[in-house]
């Protein structure tokens, strides 16, 4: 709940965080609190909460690869980095974690298939 309210708070520019008071950022607690109320509600439900945390880690995995090519094709660009441009090692090893996620990708699908 907390993860999810800084991240939707800090991407859209709200004043975020829990030594804020309630009326300092009502739209940070907002999300927490229907974040938790979520939470709540879905203990009510028939999912299974242990295969909810597996496939949300399964996703998460999947989404990594593109999430990291995304991330490569940005850190070269200088209108978006200023003069921290990444160059040189550090950008083929970023290249190269990112072949290797994808690879990982590739052989997690073969074996649910398998």
């Amino acid at each position: 709940a907390g993860s999810t309210a800084y991240a939707i708070g800090e991407g859209r520019k709200w004043p975020v965080g829990l030594s804020r008071k309630p009326k300092e950022a009502i739209a940070f607690y907002s999300v927490l609190a229907l974040s938790v109320a979520t939470g709540i509600a879905l203990n009510f439900t028939p999912i299974d909460p242990i295969q909810a945390l597996y496939w949300s880690a399964v996703i998460n995995g999947i989404l990594a690869a593109p999430v990291m090519i995304i991330m490569m094709l940005l850190v070269r660009k200088q209108s978006v980095m200023g003069d921290l441009i990444v160059k040189g090692p550090v950008c083929w090893l970023g290249w190269l974690a990112t072949a290797v996620m994808s690879l990982c990708i590739l052989g997690m699908g073969f074996s649910f298939v398998a």
